[in-house]
């Protein structure tokens, strides 16, 4: 690998943005030099599973629309961004040769902000996991160890930018799946507010509206970046939360004044939770109080057994729905070979709900909203663990022997991020803490409702603080010195 391109690796997308503004490079370079960071890297983490580099060559070649991140190379996840033209598997056999016919909004909102899409990365089947491990693709490996798991679902998008492939990367959040692999891979990972990022033309409600779609970054000013091309609805949106006044871009670094930050300790369920993620909670509510804001240890009072209750019957309802809807569309029925054990057995016990079942579920979901609203208006932002373990090894996640089991496991390693989904709250995991093993562990700061104005602020002063974008995983594009370079056909 050239220097420069080493160079490159250890850049934001705005500085990448500004070397293309400046004529320091084009983003043909910016392109073909992510490219060789692939072709240098990826073979050990299989981060990168649909190769799009004709196509990303070809629009960085041509004129792009000017903008903050404009000839920023990027990564699309294998689940949802549809992209005209591009293969699409979400992560399962069943889509074998699908090709999206159309861009998604998010996609068309990519485009306009001059991003360059080279292809899509790693992500558990139909993202039903905490863990990046589909059979049709295999195991996406952590840069900073790879016997763990990047975490899931968004697990291939966090290894790339952890490894310097490139600066941000496509995620999508039901549970999660954007903050615990952002908590395993070292990367900051912001979960929006519900409905701030649209999700036309194909979902109203991605997840029963659990879902939110946006970025893996490694800046705080990245994320905020990413969040100011994609924000806003689109004709026909179900909802959206009220728009900010000032670009998202502008927050970072304005002073966020004295929060009140609540602080728990432990989990809202009653998972256990490592010393290591204790500790890094705990770091982190030092460094705040440093920082002049309010520290004090509180948490909402919840119905864990109405909460987790709900969520399962949510989630296996829209996995029986999203299964039976891929089945219209391709015009056959998914065999054994098609789909994983998990997904089968999660779609057969969301058909067995009724349909008072699941709006019993929507109404228990509602009542404890309310308690976490009420908790929200004594405090501005709540601080957590992101994941109650470390990154789990891979192959741990195994196939469990029922839907109930499955829940039971997942909310023991990663419970405490499914709140923001149920709420819609805004959610963001930082890379403030490595344990003495080096490994990353996030903690979470939540939001009120549309609050991501306030998130970013703190946010960026956490960065300030405690910087973390030059801590560098054993697997990253600035170590590898050789590389075979990558020809554009």
């Amino acid at each position: 690998m050239t220097t420069i391109e080493a160079e490159l690796s250890l850049l934001d997308a705005l500085e990448q943005a500004r070397l293309v503004r400046e004529r320091e490079a084009t983003p043909s370079e910016l392109a073909q030099a992510a490219l060789h960071r692939i072709a240098a890297t990826d073979g050990e983490l299989n981060s990168v599973v649909i190769d799009m580099a004709e196509e990303a060559l070809r629009r960085a070649a041509g004129p792009l629309p000017s903008g903050p991140l404009s000839g920023v190379p990027t990564l699309l996840k294998d689940l949802g961004g549809a992209y005209a033209g591009a293969p699409r598997t979400e992560g399962s056999a069943l889509l074998a040769g699908y090709v999206d016919e159309a861009d998604c909004e998010l996609v068309r909102r990519y485009k306009a902000a001059g991003l360059v899409m080279l292809g899509r990365t790693n992500t558990p089947e139909f993202g039903n996991a905490a863990t990046t491990e589909p059979r049709r693709y295999g195991p996406c490996r952590n840069p900073w160890d790879p016997a763990r798991s990047t975490g899931g679902s968004s697990g291939g998008a966090a290894a790339a930018v952890a490894a310097g492939i490139v600066p941000i990367a496509h995620g999508s959040d039901g549970g999660g799946s954007i903050r615990i692999p952002a908590s395993c891979c070292g990367v900051v990972g912001l979960k929006p507010t519900r409905g701030r990022v649209s999700l036309a033309p194909d979902d109203d409600e991605m997840l029963c509206g659990f879902g939110v779609e946006h970025v893996l970054a490694r800046t705080v000013r990245d994320s905020a970046a990413a969040l100011d091309a994609e924000a806003g609805p689109a004709p026909g949106d179900p909802y959206f939360p009220p728009q900010p006044e000032h670009s998202f871009l502008s927050e970072v670094g304005a002073p966020p004044g004295r929060l009140r930050v609540a602080v728990a300790t432990e989990t809202w369920h009653g998972a256990p939770l490592h010393p290591d993620c204790a500790a890094a909670v705990q770091d982190a509510a030092e460094l705040l109080e440093t920082l002049g804001h309010h520290v004090v240890a509180a948490a909402p009072v919840l119905d864990a057994e109405a909460l987790l209750g709900a969520f399962g019957t949510v989630w296996t309802a829209a996995t029986a729905w999203n299964l039976a809807a891929w089945e219209a569309a391709l015009g056959r029925t998914a065999g054994p070979d098609d789909v994983e054990d998990v997904t089968r057995m999660l779609a057969a016990e969301g058909r067995r709900i009724s349909a008072t079942a699941y709006l019993d579920a929507r109404a228990a979901l509602g009542e404890q909203t309310r308690r976490i609203g009420r908790f929200f208006t004594q405090c501005d932002v709540a601080l957590t663990a992101t994941l109650h373990r470390l990154p789990a090894d891979i192959g741990a996640g195994r196939a469990p022997a029922s839907a109930a089991q499955f829940f039971a496991d997942d909310a023991a390693y990663c419970g405490t991020t499914y709140l923001a989904n149920m709420t819609g709250q805004p959610a963001i995991s930082l890379p403030l803490h490595w344990n003495a093993d080096g490994l990353p562990i996030g903690v979470q700061l939540t939001g009120r409702y549309a609050c991501e104005a306030v998130l970013l602020r703190l946010a960026a002063q956490l960065e300030e603080a405690r910087p973390w974008a030059n801590c560098i995983p054993p697997i990253h594009a600035s170590r590898v010195r050789e590389l075979s370079r990558v020809r554009a056909t």
